[in-house]
C-alpha cells in the first residue's frame, strides 16, 4: 500500500512539476467557497459515504483529498481505499495548512 498521507509541500512541488492528480476535496459547499485549490472537486464527505461510486474516482491518478484540517479526508482517504482506490492520499494538515505554509494569500476561516 502506497503512502496516506501527503504534506502540504510535496503537493505544491507536484504540481509545480505538472502533475495532475485529482483533488477532491470533501468540505462543504459553503467551506469550498471561502477557498479550494485549483481543480478540486467538490463532494462533502457524506455525500462521498452515501452515494458516489468510488470506481468513478479510480481513473489512474492519484487522488488527493483534502479537508479543513485534514480530520475529515482522513477518514474519506481510508474509505476510499476500502473501496479500492489504491491512489487516494490525504492532505497532510488540509486547506488550513495549504493556506499557511503554501498560499498565505489564500482565505481563511
Amino acid at each position: 500500500m502506497s503512502e496516506i498521507e501527503l504534506p502540504v509541500e510535496a503537493l505544491a512541488a507536484r504540481l509545480e512539476a505538472g502533475e495532475t492528480p485529482m483533488i477532491l476535496d470533501v468540505r462543504e459547499p459553503w467551506e469550498f467557497e471561502i477557498c479550494h485549490l485549483d481543480g478540486a472537486v467538490n463532494v462533502p464527505l457524506g455525500t462521498l459515504e452515501r452515494g458516489v461510486d468510488p470506481a468513478e474516482l479510480a481513473d489512474g491518478r492519484t487522488v488527493v483529498v483534502v479537508c479543513h484540517h485534514g480530520a475529515r479526508s482522513l477518514r474519506a482517504t481510508l474509505w476510499l481505499r476500502s473501496k479500492g482506490v489504491e491512489g487516494a492520499i490525504n492532505l497532510t494538515g488540509g486547506i488550513d495548512r495549504w493556506a499557511g505554509v503554501v498560499d498565505p494569500g489564500m482565505a481563511r476561516y
